[in-house]
C-alpha cells in the first residue's frame, strides 16, 4: 500500500516513445471504507490542480468517501496525485461549512435566510445602478467554478448589467498563458496536447515546478525519461527543483536564472537558434510575420551577456539552445515563473517565439502547454467572466460585440466594449478609491491570495464598498463582506470544466450540499431572476435552469469560434474519457492538437486580440492590424530586457519570490482540511541557499523575520535548495487553521511582501520579484515545516521524511485510453513494471 504522501508521484510505468502511456488506477477512500462498502461510483474529474485527471467519486450514505482514477480517460491514465486522492473529500464533512447565508448587522455577520441575504445583495445593486449606473459593481471570480457558472455571470455582467469590472483570479495565476496565445497566434487555446509526451525527444519547462504543481503530468513525464529512450529535460527555475534533478539525470540543463530576467534568457536562447541556423526558414517565411524585427531584438543577447544578465554559466546557456535546435520533437511548458516575473508576457511569447522559428507546432511531440494554474481556468477565459468576450471574441471588434447581442436579444451598446475589460489589479483600485460601491466575490480568497495582503484587507473591510462572497467557509475574506452566500462545491452539483490542453469533463452530482448552500448557478439565477433582467423582448434574460441547459446556451455561444463546442453534449461527455475541444462537425471526435493546417486564427476580423507590445502594453490598432495583413500567420514578436520593478538595494539585498507545494491548494480552503495533506506542510516557512544562510547566522529552523518595503513575515527558515540571492516563500498560509481557529496574526501570509504591479500585456501582477531582508529572531526546537519530499527539501539531512495516508493503487492494462485524434498512439502497451494492489487504512 504506498504511501503517496512520500511517493508523490506514486510507482513507475515506463514506456518507449510513440506508445501508449500505461494505465495504473489510483484509489482512496476514507478510514473504515471498504471497496465493497461503496454504494456507487459518480463521473467526474479531479478539481484540486489544472491537470484535470478524469475520477470517480465513491458515495455512502449520502457522503462522499473517496475517489478512484478512470483508467480510460485520455489525461490520466487513471491516475491520481495526492492533492486529488486525499484532498478531494474531507472538505466536504467539515463541521465549519457554510450552512445558511449571512449578513452584517452592527458589526457582526449573522446568520439570515436566502431571502434576507438575496434581497440586501438587490437592494443595494439596485440603488446603485438608479444612482450611478452599472460602473458601480464589479466582479471576482474564480479559477474553480463550473463552465454553466461562469457563463451565467458573464451574461449578467455584460448584458443585464453592462459592467466592464469583471475579472477571476485567474488574472493572479495564468493571465500570461492566454495574453501569449492571443499575441503569437491570435486567440486562446493550447497549441499541444499532453500526448506530446509520448513523442517528444526534449521537454523544455519554463518557470514550471512540474512535478509539485501537476504532479500526474510529471508521472507521465517520469515514465517517459526512466525509459530506454529518454528525452532530455531542460529546466529553467531558480530552485532546485525535482524536475531541475531530472534535467540534470537526463543530460538535459538546469538553468537557475537570476529573478527576473526570464526575457533576457528567452533573447539568449533566441538568438542562438538564429545564429546557428537551427530554424525552418520555408516555414517560417510561409507561416508567420516579424522574424527580422525579431532578429534585431534579440541580437545583444550573446550568451556571455546573457550570463552577466541572468548569472548562468554561458555555456549552459549554449546547451540549452543546442537541444532546443537539434531535437526533432521539443515540448514546452511554461507556468508561474515566468506568469508571475517580470516582463510575464514577453518571456512567455519568447516560448512561442522558439517554436514557431523552427516549425514545431501542431504536430506529435512538437507542442507548446502554456499551462494553468486552476482546473477551470480555462473555462472562466472561455465564457468570458475574466472580462473578455465569451467565445474568445474580441470586444475592439464591433462583428463580435454584435454576435453576442444577437445571441441575447440585448442592444449591442449594453455590452460593455468601449475599452479594455477591468483587469482585477483595476478592480480593487476602484473598489479603494469608491467609484465600485458593490463587490461580489466567489470561490476564491483575495484578502490571503493578492498581492500587498495589507492593502486588501483594508479595501475589502472599508465602508466605501459593499462587498459579497460566495463560498464553501467562512473564509479570511469571507469574514470581511457584508452578506456571505453558502455555495455548493465539487461533487455537490453538476457541471462541466476544462483542462489545460482543451479537454472538456462532466462532472455529475454525487451528494446534496449542506443545510441552505445552493449552487453557484442557481445563485446567479436567484440573482438575475430578482433584480428582473430582461431581453429586448422583455423575455427573462437567462433562458435557462439547469446545468445542462446552460451548457446547450453556452454551445451556442462557442459556435464557430476557436473555442467550438457545438458538438459537444452532456450525453457525449457521459463516455469514458474527456474530450478535447474544438469538437464540431470538421472535428467531430474532438481535437487532440491545434494548427495542424498550420492556420492561426490571426485575420483581422476572426483574431481575439489585435495586439499589443509587449515592452510598454500599447495596443496594437485595428488599422494597424489590417495593414499587416495576417492572412492566418503567426506573430513573432519580442522586446528588450528590463530590469525588475524592485531591485536589490543596501538595506533590501535579497530577491523574494512566492510558489506552491505539492501538498496544499491556494489558500487551503479544501487541502488544510485534509489531515493527511495538511501534516505533509502544516505551517508556512521560507527558504534560503546555503550561502546567504551562513552569511545571515541562520540554521536549519530558526525563527527569521522576512521583510519588504510593504510588510513583514516571521516563519522558520529551511536551508534548501534555492538559488543564492534568492528567498522563496509559499504563499498559501493565512490566519486560518485546520482546527478551526482564526486569529489576526499575518505574520505568515507571504503576500504581506508582494508589490502592486503587474504586466503590461497580461496584466498579471508579480509576485516573483519584490526586494527583501531576512533577520534571525531566535533558534527553535526542530526544523522548519516545509516536506523533505518536494524542491523544498533541507540541504543537510537530520530532518524526518514527510509521510502520510496509503492509497489503493494498481496497474490495469484491460481499459487502456483510445485516441480518436492520435492513431500513431493506439498501439498495445508495454507490459507494467509493477502491480501494487491494496486498501486505504
Amino acid at each position: 500500500m504506498p504511501d503517496r504522501i512520500a511517493d508523490i508521484w506514486g510507482s513507475r510505468t515506463p514506456h518507449d516513445r510513440g506508445t501508449v502511456w500505461p494505465a495504473r488506477v489510483d484509489q482512496h477512500l476514507v478510514d473504515g471504507i471498504a471497496e465493497s462498502d461503496v454504494e456507487r461510483w459518480v463521473q467526474s474529474a479531479c478539481l484540486l490542480c489544472s491537470n484535470g485527471c478524469g475520477c470517480d467519486i465513491a458515495v455512502k450514505d449520502g457522503r462522499m468517501v473517496g475517489v478512484r482514477g478512470r483508467a480510460t480517460d485520455v489525461v490520466n491514465h487513471g491516475r491520481l496525485g495526492p492533492k486529488g486522492l486525499y484532498g478531494s473529500t474531507p472538505w466536504a464533512a467539515s463541521p465549519d461549512r457554510l450552512t445558511r447565508p449571512m449578513v452584517r448587522e452592527s458589526g457582526r455577520l449573522v446568520a439570515t435566510d436566502w431571502d434576507t441575504a438575496m434581497g440586501r445583495i438587490v437592494e443595494v445593486s439596485q440603488r446603485l445602478l438608479a444612482e450611478n449606473g452599472p460602473l458601480t459593481h464589479g466582479f471576482y471570480t474564480s479559477g474553480q467554478l463550473f463552465l454553466e457558472e461562469y457563463y451565467t455571470l458573464a451574461v449578467i455582467g455584460k448584458a443585464g448589467l453592462g459592467t466592464p469590472h469583471m475579472d477571476g483570479n485567474t488574472r493572479l495565476c495564468t493571465a500570461t498563458a492566454a495574453a501569449a496565445m492571443k499575441e503569437s497566434f491570435g486567440a486562446d487555446g493550447q497549441p499541444g496536447s499532453y500526448t506530446d509526451i509520448e513523442h517528444c525527444d526534449a521537454v523544455f519547462l519554463f518557470g514550471h515546478n512540474m512535478a509539485e504543481t501537476q504532479t500526474v503530468l510529471w508521472a507521465r513525464i517520469l515514465d517517459r525519461t526512466r525509459s530506454d529512450h529518454p528525452p532530455r529535460v531542460v529546466c529553467v527555475d531558480p530552485r532546485r527543483t525535482p524536475v531541475a534533478a531530472e534535467a540534470e539525470r537526463t543530460g538535459g540543463v538546469h538553468l537557475a536564472n537570476r529573478v527576473g530576467t526570464n526575457l533576457a534568457l528567452m533573447n539568449g536562447l533566441t538568438r542562438e537558434l538564429l545564429t546557428n541556423g537551427w530554424v525552418d526558414d520555408a516555414w517560417v517565411c510561409a507561416h508567420t510575420l516579424g522574424v527580422e524585427e525579431l532578429r534585431q531584438t534579440v541580437e545583444p543577447y550573446n550568451p556571455d551577456e546573457v550570463g552577466r544578465i541572468c548569472d548562468v554559466d554561458p555555456d549552459d546557456v549554449r546547451r540549452a539552445a543546442r537541444i532546443f535546435g537539434e531535437s526533432p520533437n521539443v515540448l514546452s511548458t511554461v507556468l508561474q515563473g515566468f506568469y508571475q516575473s517580470h516582463q510575464a508576457t514577453a518571456a512567455s511569447v519568447a516560448v512561442n517565439n522558439l517554436h514557431l522559428l523552427r516549425g514545431m507546432i501542431g504536430r506529435p511531440g512538437a507542442g507548446i502547454l502554456q499551462m494553468n494554474g486552476q482546473p477551470t481556468a480555462q473555462n472562466n477565459r472561455e465564457c468570458g467572466a475574466d472580462g473578455d468576450l465569451p467565445g474568445f471574441r474580441n470586444w475592439d471588434n464591433a462583428q463580435h460585440v454584435q454576435e453576442l447581442a444577437d445571441l441575447w436579444n440585448v442592444d449591442p451598446l449594453t455590452i460593455p466594449h468601449w475599452a479594455p475589460p477591468t483587469n482585477a489589479m483595476q478592480i480593487f483600485s476602484y473598489a479603494e478609491q469608491g467609484s465600485i460601491e458593490l463587490l461580489w466575490i466567489s470561490a476564491t480568497n483575495p484578502a490571503v491570495s493578492m498581492p500587498d495582503s495589507a492593502r486588501i484587507r483594508k479595501v475589502l473591510s472599508g465602508d466605501q464598498c459593499f462587498v459579497v462572497v460566495q463560498d464553501l467557509f467562512l473564509t479570511e475574506t469571507a469574514q470581511l463582506a457584508d452578506v456571505v452566500l453558502p455555495a455548493a462545491g465539487w461533487g455537490e452539483k453538476t457541471g462541466t470544466f476544462t483542462n489545460v490542453n482543451r479537454t472538456v469533463h462532466l462532472s455529475e452530482k454525487a451528494v446534496d450540499p449542506p443545510g441552505k448552500a445552493r449552487s453557484d448557478l442557481d445563485i446567479f439565477v436567484m440573482y438575475a431572476d430578482a433584480m428582473g433582467f430582461v431581453d429586448r423582448d422583455g423575455g427573462p434574460l437567462l433562458s435557462w435552469r439547469t446545468p445542462e441547459e446552460t451548457f446547450d446556451a453556452w454551445r451556442e455561444a462557442s459556435r464557430g469560434r476557436p473555442v467550438d463546442y457545438t458538438g459537444l453534449s452532456y450525453d457525449r461527455l457521459r463516455g469514458p474519457t474527456g474530450i478535447a475541444w474544438p469538437v464540431n462537425d470538421q472535428a467531430p471526435e474532438g481535437t487532440d492538437r491545434l494548427y495542424t493546417d498550420p492556420v492561426f486564427p490571426t485575420d483581422t476580423d476572426q483574431c481575439e486580440t489585435y495586439g499589443h507590445d509587449l515592452l510598454t502594453g500599447g495596443a496594437v490598432t485595428e488599422q494597424e492590424h489590417r495593414a499587416m495583413a495576417p492572412a492566418g500567420r503567426a506573430f513573432l514578436r519580442g522586446c528588450a530586457h528590463t530590469p525588475a520593478h524592485e531591485e536589490p538595494n543596501e538595506q533590501y539585498p535579497l530577491l523574494y519570490t512566492t510558489g506552491r507545494t505539492a501538498y496544499q491548494f491556494h489558500t487551503r480552503t479544501k487541502t488544510g482540511r485534509s489531515r493527511s495533506l495538511d501534516a505533509a506542510a502544516p505551517d508556512a516557512w521560507v527558504e534560503l541557499s546555503t550561502s546567504d544562510a551562513e552569511r545571515l547566522g541562520i540554521i536549519e529552523g530558526d525563527l527569521v523575520r522576512v521583510e519588504s518595503p510593504r510588510g513583514a513575515i516571521e516563519v522558520r527558515a529551511r536551508v534548501g535548495h534555492v538559488m543564492p540571492g534568492a528567498v522563496f516563500a509559499p504563499f498559501h498560509y493565512g490566519s486560518w487553521d485546520p482546527a478551526g481557529t482564526a486569529c489576526d496574526d499575518r505574520s505568515r501570509q507571504a503576500n504581506e511582501l508582494t508589490m502592486t504591479v503587474w504586466d503590461p500585456v497580461s496584466k498579471q501582477p508579480y509576485f516573483k520579484t519584490a526586494a527583501c531582508r531576512v533577520t534571525r529572531i531566535r533558534h527553535t526546537d526542530g526544523p522548519a515545516p516545509a516536506p523533505t519530499t518536494t524542491a523544498s527539501a533541507p540541504v543537510d539531512g537530520g530532518v524526518a521524511a514527510t509521510r502520510g495516508g496509503d492509497v489503493t493503487s494498481s496497474v490495469n492494462l484491460d481499459r487502456t485510453p483510445h485516441y480518436p485524434n492520435d492513431p500513431s498512439l493506439d498501439t498495445d502497451p508495454p507490459a507494467p513494471t509493477s502491480t501494487v494492489a491494496g486498501r486505504s487504512s
